[in-house]
């Protein structure tokens, strides 16, 4: 299951539907008139203006598509499919199922519907997965080459280091901002490249109008003026997604009863700037292990790596006519 209904999503279930099955449909493969699939209805004839992404992504597949007619005539061209459907709702989502996240309401679909492989429909002598075994090894094999499910973009990062996609905006690394990067949009989330290198991810916003932004990407600015992210829309977003912990919050207190709020708040930042080269569960547990040692004076330092000793240059070697004459001098 996905947040978004756009094309990405379409596409996204479609591979992970024909991986499941391990294959591909021989026969034609009834579809309703999706704008995902569909452009344009030409009239009351079964002729169909594709997507052109649709036309791409099938081509490479190999998927036969047949088109029902719109409206409640196209139901009935379909009727298992509808009454799979609603058999499935049924059965698992009345009542609707309470999780945490939707990664946890897709491993329950996944467990319902390999528990309903051992389930026989009506009178049916064998079950589902009887059934399926007999007709897997009939079904044409997957294409090696994978299919790029993602739509990309290529947008101008602002003087806010954040960059539009589609109605919503996102954050990448202020280093780039006035730079071009390039944006794959996924179902369920995106990813941010500069040069080809990753630079961000984030969760894909559904909500028209929204902003998502990452902490670590406004951390050189923070860090010379740490006034701005008590404040920060950044940190409040770090707060709610569980990046930004109590632990935080209370080395932080303790770091600015000991320097003071500006050199308080400059030391929790150039701790979180830890995180891009430390698992962030190893700096939170660093962080309680000095709340809990009370080592205040010292905390701030060990914090920072540590750094070579500077090269000691070698004694001069003088001649001893150099140093008959500076005594002469003398």
């Amino acid at each position: 299951m996905f947040a978004s209904c756009g094309q990405e999503a379409f596409f996204e279930g479609h591979v992970h539907a024909l991986r499941t099955l391990g294959g591909v449909p021989r026969t034609k493969v009834r579809y309703d008139n999706l704008k995902a699939a569909v452009a344009r209805v030409l009239g009351q004839s079964r002729g169909r203006v594709e997507a052109d992404r649709w036309i791409a992504f099938r081509s490479h597949f190999g998927i036969e598509s047949f088109y029902c007619r719109p409206g409640i005539e196209g139901a009935h061209e379909k009727g298992g499919v509808e009454g799979m459907i609603g058999y499935f709702r049924r059965n698992h989502f009345v009542p609707v199922p309470e999780v945490s996240s939707l990664a946890e309401l897709n491993e329950m679909v996944e467990q319902w519907d390999r528990q309903d492989d051992a389930r026989r429909i009506g009178s049916r002598p064998k079950t589902v997965a009887e059934y399926f075994a007999v007709e897997q090894p009939l079904l044409m094999p997957l294409p090696e080459e994978p299919f790029e499910t993602g739509r990309l973009f290529t947008p101008r990062v602002d003087r806010y280091g954040q960059i539009p996609v589609r109605t919503n905006r996102y954050s990448v690394p202020i280093r780039l901002i006035g730079k071009r990067v390039r944006v794959m949009l996924h179902a369920s989330h995106l990813v941010g490249y500069d040069q080809n290198v990753e630079v961000a991810r984030h969760e894909r916003l559904i909500a028209k109008g929204a902003v998502r932004l990452d902490l670590d990407h406004y951390l050189e600015v923070l860090v010379r003026k740490p006034g701005a992210f008590p404040g920060s829309t950044a940190l409040e977003q770090a707060r709610s997604a569980g990046r930004f912990t109590p632990v935080h919050d209370a080395w932080g207190d303790q770091a600015k009863k000991m320097h003071g709020e500006r050199d308080g708040t400059r030391a929790l930042i150039e701790v979180l700037l830890l995180g891009r080269h430390l698992p962030h569960e190893h700096v939170v547990a660093g962080l309680a292990a000095a709340l809990r040692a009370g080592a205040w004076p010292q905390t701030r330092l060990l914090w920072r790596p540590a750094r070579p000793p500077r090269p000691r240059p070698n004694p001069p070697r003088w001649s001893a006519g150099w140093l008959l004459a500076r005594r002469r001098r003398r």
